[in-house]
């Protein structure tokens, strides 16, 4: 079985560099406290990892 990730935006874009919001718009995400279920991989990590801040992430 494939791992899994759930990301979740706590935090608004609002105020953040283009780059920030961007990548958030590419994992799927638009609104706050929205979720996305993404599969596990090492393109999905980096892009969580430049918006750490921003979002919340479960192995599932």
């Amino acid at each position: 079985m494939e791992r899994k990730l759930k990301i979740t935006q706590i935090r608004s874009t609002i105020g953040r560099i283009k780059k920030q919001k961007e990548t958030i718009k590419a994992l799927g995400i638009g609104k706050l406290n929205q979720s996305v279920i993404h599969k596990d991989t090492p393109q999905i990590r980096g892009m969580v990892e430049k918006v750490k801040h921003l979002v919340e992430v479960e192995e599932i």
